[in-house]
Parts: structure tokens; C-alpha cells; sequence
């Protein structure tokens, strides 16, 4: 059999001196026509994060919180009151309002004083409004960079399983061509070209569903990177886990953005109790008003205050600030539930990491060196015509089923990287940047 059944084919060679590749080179990167950028693991997270209108809305909930938070401190408004007192309906002087001495015309201005301490109050749990709107932008943008790293990882998983399987189809194809030949030849047989000829549409169907595969991952990265997701992707950078998970695992998830918005919950809570317990004390209103008469009679000034009386505060006062408390335990629980359960998903998410890391290094020592000497050995075996192409087919079948299977494996544990990498909201944008591959 000739040398070059079975292998793969060589590109074509041009003859060019190195001087003229360098000056067209130069000439095609400077051309905007020709340059073309690609997207990186960093920049994909980078876009997604000033791209998401949900960011954008955090911003605004977080803007309008502190302008309430502003306003919740103020005194109420004056209330202004006019009023036209004792105008009589019926008689000589009916509907006058200046021949009878009890008519008159009143211009007046009250003014609830609300306490210090229950204005204080107000503005304290607006405070916290202001403190748990920042922690939702937190989670919003922790949310993008987690599913835009997400989506760059599968696709470039896909494209490399695309890759893969577009090697191994051309490998197909010398097959049947080779069988062909030994066919016409009379040394193979008809089965052996139908067999080879049926391995290369398999390939082929499944190289398809990869290809459907990739344009839904680039579609949904597009979802957070736009246009960008459009261009070709870097090479993947080494995926180590955040330092974070080597330390107190508690004290880290504290940070986590729903266990910091139900920590600020619970302090929302406590200023609604804190508030309860001002409003048990009653706010007095002042009024001043001016009465107008007529002509013959004499003008006058009222004060006027008003005080609640809270006469059923056991009933009322004290049972709301009651029921606040319990809204403060309610809040507390619920925090607490919700760091249990993510201390018990980030230890699943660890085990499952190194179950993914045992596996990738038993793939490399033994299962794949281990498939790449079946198909050596069965293509020995038909080189020499020992062995039938039906073992050839299933050894470099079976050989990229192990490789698929690693690169699934590596997007499993790329997808669980993700999730861990951008479970904290980062203050430091380089402390858990991926490294660069070698």
C-alpha cells in the first residue's frame, strides 16, 4: 500500500522569500479591510459587564435611593388652610361677609414637627435602601460576567470539538479512498468501501450539530459582547481557581451578592424597628391663622396645637413594634438558610472540580495514549493487510470519542470555574484575571 494512504494530506507550498511575505504582511495588517481582531476570555467579561442594561438600571434604583434617602430626613411640608367661618344663609344679613361680627375670613399655616429622632430614623432606613441597591448592581454585574464567560468558554469548547471532528473526517476520507483503491484492486472488499463511505456521513451528520452547536453558543454570546461575538476567540487561558477558595469559607460568602443583599434585608429590618419604636412616641402639629372681620370689628390671631393621643399604645404602637422585631428575626433566619445553602453549593462545586481534575489527568496518562495506540496498531494491521478496515474505523472512532469526551470533561470544569470565579464581586480587577496560557 502507498505511504500516503491513511495520512493526512500536506498544504500546498508557496515559494515565497521571507522579504516579500513580510512587506505583503505588513501591507494586509495595515489595511482595515484585512486586520481582523479576536475576542478575548477578559474582554468578552469586560463588555458584558458595560454593555448590560441591567447595570445600567442598578445605577438608576441605587440614584433614586439616595435621592429618597435625602428626602426621608426632611420636616413635612406647611399646609396652608383658608377658610370662610360663620357666613350666614339666611335673614338681612345672608350671605354678607362683613355686616355680621361672627363672620370671617381666615388665612392660616400649620406645620406637623416631627421629632429628630424619628426623621433620623427615616433617613437611616433610606440609608439602607441606598447600601442594598448598591449590592443588587453588585449581583447584576457579577451575573453578566459569570454567563458572558460562560457562553465565550462553551463556544470555544465547540469549536474546538468542530475542530477535532473536521481532522477526523478527513481522515475518513483518505480511508475511503483507500478502500476504494484496494477494492478496484481486487485486495478489499465492497463491504469495507460501503463501511467507510458510511463512517465519513456520520462524521459529517455529526459535524453538523456541531456547527449548530457553535452558532448558538455565538448567538448567545452576542447576547453580551454584541457585534464582538462575531470574530474569532483567543486561545483559553488557564483556568485556576480564585485564591478566596483556600480561605475561611464563611467569611468570604459574606460577601456573596444575595447573601449581602439579605444581610442588608435584615438591616432594613432593623431600621423599620428602629422606626416603629420613634413612632410610639407622637409628632405635635402647630398652626397660626389670621381671621379677617368687618370693618367695625377687630381683626384676630389664633395658635392652635395638636397632640395625638395615643390612648391604646399597648394595642396599637406597641404591637406594630413588635410585629418589626419579628420581621428582624424573620430576615436574620433567612440569611442565615440562605449562607448555608451556599456554602453547601460552593463545597459541591469544589468536589466536582477535582472529580473533573482526576478525570482530565487519567484521560491524559492513560486513556488517550491508550486510544492513539489502538488506531496506530489497526492501521499497521491494514497497512499490512492483517487487519480488516472495519478495525481501523472503530479505533479512530473510538479515539475521538475519548477526545470529545476530554473536551467535555474541560467544559464541565470550565463551566464550574465560572460560577466560582465570578461568584464574589472582585474590588481588585486583577487579582482573579485568568492567566495567560503558555
Amino acid at each position: 500500500m502507498d505511504s500516503h494512504i491513511l495520512r493526512r494530506p500536506q498544504g500546498l507550498r508557496l515559494a515565497l522569500s521571507p522579504v516579500p511575505v513580510l512587506v505583503l504582511s505588513l501591507a494586509l495588517g495595515s489595511c482595515p479591510a484585512f486586520a481582523q481582531t479576536s475576542l478575548s476570555l477578559e474582554r468578552a467579561v469586560a463588555d458584558a459587564a458595560a454593555r448590560s442594561p441591567l447595570v445600567s438600571a442598578s445605577d438608576s434604583q441605587a440614584r433614586a435611593a439616595r435621592e429618597m434617602a435625602v428626602a426621608a430626613g426632611q420636616l413635612p411640608d406647611p399646609v396652608l388652610k383658608l377658610g370662610l367661618n360663620n357666613l350666614p344663609v339666611d335673614g338681612p344679613d345672608r350671605y354678607s361677609v362683613t355686616r355680621d361680627f361672627m363672620t370671617m375670613r381666615s388665612v392660616g399655616v400649620m406645620q406637623e414637627l416631627t421629632r429628630a429622632d424619628k426623621r433620623k430614623a427615616r433617613a437611616g432606613r433610606s440609608q439602607r435602601e441606598v447600601e442594598l441597591a448598591q449590592v443588587a448592581r453588585q449581583a447584576t454585574i457579577a451575573d453578566a460576567q459569570r454567563d458572558a464567560a460562560t457562553a465565550w468558554l462553551q463556544r470555544s469548547y465547540l469549536e474546538s470539538m468542530r475542530d477535532l471532528m473536521q481532522a477526523q473526517l478527513t481522515q475518513a476520507e483518505l480511508q475511503v479512498q483507500a478502500a476504494e483503491t484496494l477494492y478496484r484492486s481486487g485486495k478489499g472488499s465492497q463491504a469495507e468501501v460501503f463501511s467507510a463511505r458510511g463512517s465519513v456521513e456520520q462524521l459529517r451528520d455529526a459535524l453538523a450539530q456541531v456547527d449548530r452547536q457553535v452558532a448558538v453558543a455565538t448567538l448567545q454570546l452576542g447576547r453580551w459582547v454584541g457585534e464582538g461575538a462575531q470574530q474569532p476567540l483567543e486561545p483559553r487561558p488557564v483556568l485556576a481557581l480564585p485564591a478566596w477558595i483556600e480561605g475561611a469559607l464563611a467569611e468570604h460568602l459574606a460577601q456573596h451578592p444575595q447573601i449581602a443583599a439579605a444581610a442588608q434585608q435584615e438591616a432594613i429590618a432593623d431600621s423599620d424597628a428602629a422606626l416603629a419604636r420613634a413612632e410610639r412616641s407622637s409628632d405635635w402639629s402647630v398652626e397660626l391663622m389670621y381671621s379677617q372681620r368687618g370693618p367695625a370689628y377687630s381683626n384676630m390671631v389664633s395658635i392652635n396645637l395638636s397632640v395625638p393621643l395615643q390612648w391604646d399604645r399597648k394595642n396599637r404602637q406597641d404591637r406594630e413594634l413588635a410585629a418589626k422585631l419579628a420581621g428582624i428575626d424573620e430576615a436574620r433566619a433567612r440569611r442565615e438558610e440562605l449562607q448555608r445553602a451556599h456554602e453547601a453549593e460552593v463545597r459541591a462545586m469544589l468536589q466536582e472540580w477535582r472529580s473533573h481534575e482526576d478525570r482530565l489527568r487519567r484521560y491524559d496518562a492513560s486513556l488517550l495514549p491508550l486510544a492513539s495506540q489502538r488506531s496506530e496498531a489497526a492501521i499497521a494491521s491494514y497497512r499490512a493487510g492483517s487487519g480488516p478496515l472495519t478495525a481501523v474505523l472503530d479505533a479512530r472512532r473510538n479515539e475521538v470519542d475519548v477526545r470529545l469526551e476530554r473536551l467535555r470533561i474541560e467544559m464541565d470544569r470550565a463551566r464550574i470555574w465560572a460560577q466560582l470565579n465570578y461568584l464574589l464581586p472582585s474590588h481588585d480587577s486583577a487579582q482573579d484575571k485568568p492567566e495567560a496560557a503558555r
